[in-house]
């Protein structure tokens, strides 16, 4: 154990927090992620800033809110110049260090601009959100031939599994009856075991690369931040073998759903409701279909997970390694009659978080359940303080977690904020709503959830008499939800107006501003007399003769 101990932050893509045993699957058991919560805090209303994965993932990587860092969607760049988790932590001296997926497009118009070359040392931190890629996998696209960021596709060709496209005729297909190859871009092959063994597959490839990489960082001895990224449970739903025999409909919860909402005649949620995913999730059949392969891929993450934990103890890296463990958004399957994510019910916008701290300092919270209101971009100062990165308040808009993980005061949060825009979407096509106005905003206070829609109603849930959030309170005339809206909207407006774009304003010249005086730049005095009674000093230390 040191003072300064390593962080490894595991994120589980589109990982429903309900889905997982020790947040309370009847069917689903999980008990390595259990055993991690066991020994560390786990929060049960952590949201994320976006219920999307690319806006997401920019959030937790900037420690930033979506209207601060502009990444607004899936393949929308993050500017030059904006301030990553990996940046300030090399400023620290520290390694950051990226296995699987960010979902980061790289501006490479501002790069041009800036006469950055893509290939430089700059150039690809730029690209990988400031990390340095270890390994890179965003996986996701079958039409390409090879995946230009990882060695995945080389790896299962090294291992006898060659075609055009490896990761999708092996890794993401299954075998019919037939010996037929069948894509599981087509739900109705989600149950097929993928065309891959399980030690083969992208869980277990990823994993062993973790184990890689901390070796390799023992030789290094510099402290560092592994981000470990599973691209599962993502869609395509499918799992190797025996994960993909394990669940069957007995072991599928009811969909949180309810005919009102079916009913409901808000364009919007109607719009959702229309979408081709919403109208395939909504369908019974669908739901059983997929949902146990869905299931699958956690059980087999779980058990990757539970490899790690075990080769982290034998090789001594559990004593002096914080592990974060965190998904960048949840995934509907049908509740609510929608599909995929893209909005804020909790099932989508909430998400499990578990922090392990091995320090003696947070022996007091081992188990803890943690009710406090949290946020993903609170990993990046939480990390920032392990690894001796010192506060930076103008940068970044999360807050340090340390107090919840040591048992001590300093952390409080009145409202989570998530983020959407869906102007690339059938629903804004549906609406004719521009671009400029396809966005909504969700705001938490941990009782009331609010959604602003532009162009359209507000949105309102109150979790506390409504927990499955099935009733909207949007259009109620009664007195409380009035109030209760108009808080929440000047609260919205507070939160928009607050300085978020100021990220040259360091403390330093903050304290430079108020010293104009000083320098000489006199504005409003009216004599010497009046000068040397505000500011304190001679007049005469300004004139030319007076200065040293």
């Amino acid at each position: 154990m040191s003072d300064r101990p390593n962080v490894l932050w595991i994120m589980a893509d589109q990982l429903r927090f309900d889905y997982l045993s020790c947040y309370g699957h009847p069917h689903l058991h999980t008990p390595h992620i259990d055993a991690l919560a066991a020994r560390g805090v786990r929060f049960t209303n952590a949201y994320v800033q976006s219920p999307v994965c690319g806006p997401s993932r920019m959030s937790a990587y900037t420690g930033r809110y979506v209207r601060s860092h502009g990444s607004t969607w899936n393949g929308m760049p993050l500017r030059i110049g904006e301030p990553t988790l990996g940046d300030h932590l090399r400023d620290a001296g520290a390694r950051a260090v990226l296995i699987g997926k960010t979902h980061m497009i790289a501006d490479r118009e501002g790069m041009a601009w800036l006469g950055i070359d893509p290939a430089s040392e700059i150039g690809v931190r730029r690209s990988e959100c400031g990390f340095e890629p270890f390994e890179r996998d965003d996986g996701l696209h079958p039409d390409s031939a090879r995946q230009k960021w990882s060695a995945y596709d080389d790896y299962l060709v090294s291992h006898g599994y060659d075609s055009a496209n490896p990761w999708e005729d092996f890794a993401n297909s299954g075998l019919d009856e037939n010996a037929e190859l069948m894509s599981a871009w087509l739900l109705k092959n989600s149950r097929l075991p993928a065309n891959v063994p399980e030690e083969h597959s992208e869980t277990a490839y990823m994993t062993n690369r973790a184990m890689d990489f901390m070796t390799d960082a023992a030789r290094d001895g510099r402290p560092w931040l592994c981000h470990l990224s599973y691209i599962k449970p993502h869609w395509p739903y499918i799992v190797p073998a025996p994960y993909h025999a394990k669940y069957d409909e007995s072991h599928i919860a009811d969909p949180i759903r309810s005919a009102a909402e079916r009913d409901t005649d808000h364009p919007l949620l109607r719009a959702y409701q229309s979408s081709r995913v919403s109208q395939s999730f909504s369908r019974d059949h669908v739901r059983t279909h997929v949902i146990p392969a869905y299931m699958g891929l956690i059980k087999q993450l779980d058990d990757n997970l539970g490899r790690l934990f075990a080769w982290m103890d034998a090789q001594g890296h559990s004593n002096n390694t914080i592990v974060v463990f965190c998904s960048d958004h949840g995934d509907y399957m049908g509740d609510h009659w929608l599909g995929d994510k893209d909005f804020y019910h909790d099932v989508a916008a909430k998400v499990p978080m578990i922090i392990a701290d091995p320090r003696p300092a947070a022996d007091s919270t081992r188990g803890l359940v943690s009710d406090a209101l949290v946020e993903m971009i609170d990993v990046a100062p939480t990390a920032m303080a392990a690894l001796g990165c010192p506060p930076k308040p103008h940068i970044i808009e999360g807050r340090d977690l340390t107090p919840i993980l040591h048992g001590t005061n300093g952390f409080s949060r009145r409202y989570a904020i998530s983020e959407h825009d869906y102007h690339w979407s059938e629903m804004a096509r549906a609406l004719n709503v521009p671009q400029e106005d396809a966005h909504t905003t969700m705001i938490f206070d941990g009782r009331w959830k609010y959604i602003r829609c532009e162009g359209f109603d507000p949105i309102l849930f109150d979790l506390q008499t409504d927990p499955l959030e099935l009733s909207d309170l949007g259009r109620s005339d009664t007195a409380e939800h009035a109030d209760v809206r108009a808080r929440m909207q000047a609260a919205l407006l507070t939160w928009g107006l607050r300085h978020h774009t100021r990220i040259t304003a360091t403390p330093a010249v903050l304290a430079g501003q108020q010293t104009a005086a000083t320098e000489g730049i006199l504005i409003g005095f009216w004599d010497e007399a009046e000068f040397e009674a505000e500011t304190g000093f001679p007049f005469t230390d300004l004139t030319p003769a007076g200065r040293p």
